[in-house]
């Protein structure tokens, strides 16, 4: 097909899409939202899809692993349905008298989204549910590893909207192939953008001219103090390091440990099965795992042997090494160990204290990863407080395995989420986890009530004792 041609197709998709979130709208009600959010919830989560889908991600993309996809598609979704069930989305949701407005809640329109090929299954589903609810159409524009995950789902999701009448137009994918120039069409004429993935593709997103919501870079910095339950800190964090082959943006890439703890902490990590590299052999891992300036596809998010293999480790770490540990103490552009890298090799730094570590923190998300969030291990509650008031961060994820706990558990208060908002420090517009809120806008009706004029006294009285008039 001609460049006109794929620029038609897309212009056709967005087409189809507005005159269905139209009708979407113009016959809504809280039950349809609900119903066609619930219906995408199970087209991921009905069990003999969800492995079809984890074992298409993973042999389409390279990346990650059948069992974790599939619990992340499961727990991702679940959360997801829990946080949004009995959420008003349609009608008044808000009616106060005391300020005389009256707020009802409105669709955006048709949103764009664009999707990683990390999580080609999860990550498309959160972001149909939240549009749907909301009364919204969605439009995908997923990366070229994961279109065949994404027209899966559709084609799943459209089979559960045939049993409840739903418009399949609400929700589509930019035709395949997909290349930059339609991705750009599809962003011109979305009423909202929402990206995950490359921070290119986030640029390019803020950039449009339509209202865009982008998430930030990950690299995960976690500090052990000396106050910290080692076993458990080992455990979490070997467990979040190696989920999904570390394909999570929230999975730890820098392990931060007060010196007082620091060789028992390494001994915790090899019972969990981390294998140390001492910083003498540092410079090996640097040049395999970045043989010619980009990260090996040998080791992105591939299980422990063939990573193990790459790094040219076999034989040198113990049997059932389940990741490494790289020893290393700079930080930069010039040190790649200090940045994110997808993989199940964590940056193991030491720290001389807990202040220490702290400004290794900072360090670290000045290079890469600012506003996204640290973890701490710590039994010290003044110490979390201390880095949620001075590092560059949206999150602060105390005692827990941190990819698990940063986008939703359910043990946790945070929404359930695969895209993490990064606040100013990361260039983003949001700095909470995407969830249903940023999907839709409200119309106030606004009535006069009686007047609520201070006086200058009452304003200025402190002012003025302070300053004087």
């Amino acid at each position: 097909m001609s460049a006109e041609g794929d620029i038609a197709a897309v212009e056709n998709v967005m087409a189809k899409a507005r005159a269905a979130q139209s009708s979407y709208e113009a016959g809504g009600s809280q039950e349809r939202y609900d119903r066609a959010a619930q219906a995408v919830a199970w087209a991921i989560m009905e069990p003999t899809r969800n492995r079809a889908l984890a074992e298409l991600s993973v042999a389409t993309t390279g990346i990650g692993n059948v069992p974790d996809k599939i619990t992340k598609n499961h727990r991702k979704t679940l959360g997801l349905m829990r946080d949004i069930s009995g959420v008003k989305t349609f009608g008044v949701i808000r009616d106060d008298p005391t300020t005389g407005i009256t707020e009802i809640a409105r669709p955006i329109g048709v949103v764009g989204a664009v999707v990683p090929s990390t999580n080609p299954g999860a990550t498309p589903a959160n972001n149909i549910i939240n549009a749907l609810k909301c009364g919204n159409a969605i439009v995908l524009s997923p990366s070229p590893k994961g279109v065949p995950t994404c027209e899966r789902l559709l084609e799943h999701i459209h089979a559960e909207f045939a049993k409840i009448g739903a418009n399949p137009d609400l929700v589509q994918m930019v035709p395949a192939p997909g290349s930059k120039a339609k991705t750009q069409r599809m962003l011109e004429l979305s009423d909202l953008v929402v990206v995950t993935g490359s921070q290119d593709n986030v640029r390019r997103a803020y950039t449009c001219g339509t209202p865009a919501i982008g998430v930030g870079a990950g690299n995960v910095c976690v500090i052990v103090d000396e106050t910290a339950d080692l076993t458990a800190a080992a455990a979490k964090i070997a467990a979040s390091k190696t989920f999904d082959n570390a394909t999570s943006c929230s999975s730890e890439n820098a392990v931060v440990v007060v010196d007082a703890v620091y060789d028992a902490f390494v001994a915790a990590l090899a019972r969990e099965g981390g294998a140390l590299i001492p910083e003498s052999n540092s410079h090996e891992i640097v040049a395999r795992l970045w043989p010619d300036g980009h990260l090996n596809r040998a080791v992105i998010a591939q299980d422990a042997p063939r990573m193990i293999e790459a790094l040219g480790l076999s034989g040198r770490v113990p049997e059932g090494t389940r990741f490494v540990a790289v020893e290393t103490r700079d930080i930069g552009p010039d040190h790649p160990l200090s940045g994110e890298k997808l993989s199940l090799v964590l940056a193991l730094y030491r720290a001389s204290d807990f202040e220490d570590a702290a400004t290794l923190v900072e360090r670290i998300l000045t290079h890469q990863g600012a506003g996204h969030s640290v973890g701490l291990h710590s039994a010290d509650d003044s110490r979390a407080r201390h880095l949620g008031t001075t590092l560059p961060t949206c999150r602060v994820i105390v005692n827990q395995a941190h990819c698990f706990a940063t986008g939703g558990a359910f043990n946790n208060g945070m929404p359930f989420s695969l895209s993490m908002g990064c606040g100013g420090w990361g260039g983003n517009s949001i700095d909470d986890n995407l969830n249903w809120r940023h999907f839709l806008q409200t119309t106030k009706i606004v009535r006069e009530i009686p007047p609520r004029e201070p006086t200058l006294d009452e304003i200025f009285a402190d002012y003025w004792l302070v300053a004087g008039q």
